[in-house]
């Protein structure tokens, strides 16, 4: 009998569910083969280790002994790091949008053997709620409906196969003109909340390439309404409780429309965009909130970010000790303890600290109520009062922290990190960020069989992505750039 195959996987992920009474299979020809001879469907669940979601959906199910006997009785069951697979996650997210349906991790999909998705959807919970059908009932229904209504599968899986192929609608003009710009950046700027920043509504997530394209042309054009909006934007991110005020670094996005609930997970990607558009806002404005948080970003991920080899980690999981976002959060009993009084007083009014707390009976850090810096002298005051938290917050049990080495990523921060040290006169930075290249090289690239996608305990997995190798070309030159250093350009070139 197959049994949970994860254990051989280098994958955090995937190594968090290597104990569940699941049979897991991690993608690959020997799961598929096994549908085929055993004509069952095959239950592809994707997500990473950072989700939240993830966690709550593991526990409930995927831990359970009841629901996994059902797994295992009526499915060939495929566990994938979406981070590791990212072209696996494009095909099936596609999927599932075909379907109508919001995507979203965990990305639960049904499959025929031969990886065709015929339905899908999200987190389910194990038992009935928040308007959804519990996970059993699911797995039962799909299972009849395989055995019996083979045909419903059989039109899904078509329906689904043409809307997967059909090509994308041709533009309706044959060249991208300034005129076409611009009316995307009229759109952008008439979604945009002008009072807290980000897309109208919630959640709101950081949208760094949509902000850095409207950046780009306020510099072009000088167009106010442009500046106003990214601005807004990242000042709202900035002060708010999407950014660890404590450690530094931002949230992957916030839950409300105010920026001040983060979804707790910190990201390496996010995080070298945001690092990148205030870097060239910084440029521009001399503004010394942006200054701030680039440097507070950056000693962040050289601190908390760097792997043993020198390249940078993907990500901190959302939770710790089975609670999202307990490593952050704080009770003011907790910073009346560690501070002084006047220091405590202070502290608490700038960051937001009350007895009755800003979420779910704690407090987030966040200077929402503020969107500027103090004087120098209250500056430091606060600066000493956070050291005195961040010091104490060390002894909690921490996030996890998922070590693995993706190529497009630490391109990303590389190149952030190259661009922030040329712009803000930082030679540490684009040092940093040197060594990070040279370790990536090292652990991912290979002349005769090209660049890998990922690292972790000593392996490489699978080919690098079109983003691998855009990204670390885009390092490549960026530190060309910084250092005028030739091997940086020869290396962007193959050569």
């Amino acid at each position: 009998m197959t049994k949970n195959l994860l254990s051989g996987e280098t994958s955090p992920y995937l190594l968090q569910h290597k104990d569940n009474p699941v049979h897991w299979f991690p993608w690959g020809d020997q799961a598929f083969q096994q549908a085929k001879e055993q004509d069952k469907p095959i239950l592809l669940s994707i997500g990473y280790a950072a989700c939240h979601w993830c966690h709550v959906m593991a526990h409930e199910s995927f831990e359970d002994d009841g629901v996994a006997e059902v797994m295992n009785r009526d499915f060939i069951n495929i566990k994938v790091d979406r981070e590791e697979r990212p072209d696996v996650d494009k095909i099936y997210m596609d999927a599932i949008h075909s379907l109508g349906e919001h995507g979203g991790w965990p990305l639960n999909m049904f499959l025929a053997p031969d990886g065709t998705p015929f339905w899908g959807g999200t987190y389910f919970p194990k038992d009935p709620k928040y308007g959804r059908p519990g996970f059993v009932h699911v797995l039962n229904e799909i299972s009849r409906i395989w055995c019996h209504e083979r045909q419903k599968v059989t039109a899904n899986q078509q329906a689904l196969r043409e809307a997967l192929s059909r090509p994308p609608a041709p533009p309706s003009g044959t060249d991208l003109t300034r005129d076409h710009l611009h009316e995307a950046a009229e759109i952008v700027v008439g979604a945009t909340d002008m009072h807290n920043g980000g897309l109208r509504g919630a959640p709101k997530f950081p949208q760094g390439s949509m902000y850095e394209f409207l950046w780009r042309l306020y510099c072009r054009t000088g167009n106010s309404s442009y500046r106003a909006a990214v601005e807004t934007t990242m000042r709202n991110i900035c002060q708010g409780g999407i950014y660890d005020h404590l450690g530094g670094g931002m949230a992957r996005y916030a839950v409300d429309d105010l920026w001040l609930v983060p979804h707790f997970e910190k990201m390496l990607y996010d995080n070298a965009q945001f690092i990148s558009l205030l870097a060239k806002i910084h440029a521009r404005t001399g503004d010394i909130l942006f200054r701030t948080r680039i440097e507070e970003t950056i000693d962040w991920t050289i601190r908390e970010m760097r792997t043993d080899e020198g390249a940078f980690a993907s990500s901190f999981d959302a939770d710790s000790e089975g609670q999202e976002g307990k490593f952050y959060v704080w009770d003011e009993s907790s910073v009346d303890a560690l501070l002084s009084e006047d220091s405590a007083t202070q502290f608490k009014s700038v960051y937001d600290i009350t007895k009755a707390g800003n979420w779910e009976g704690t407090n987030i850090p966040n200077r929402l109520q503020n969107q500027g810096m103090f004087d120098v002298i209250t500056e430091g005051q606060l600066a000493n009062a956070r050291a005195v938290l961040f010091e104490h917050r060390k002894s909690r049990i921490p996030p996890g922290w998922d070590d693995k080495v993706l190529a497009d990523w630490n391109g990303l921060m590389i190149e952030a990190m190259a661009e922030a040290g040329l712009k803000l006169g930082r030679s540490d930075w684009t040092g940093h960020a040197e060594q990070a290249f040279d370790a990536v090289l090292k652990l991912l690239w290979n002349r005769d069989s090209g660049l890998s996608h990922s690292y972790r305990d000593g392996k490489t997995r699978n080919n690098a992505t079109a983003d691998g190798y855009a990204n670390l070309i885009a390092a490549a030159i960026a530190l060309h750039q910084a250092t005028t250093q030739s091997r940086f350009l020869a290396t962007s070139l193959g050569s």
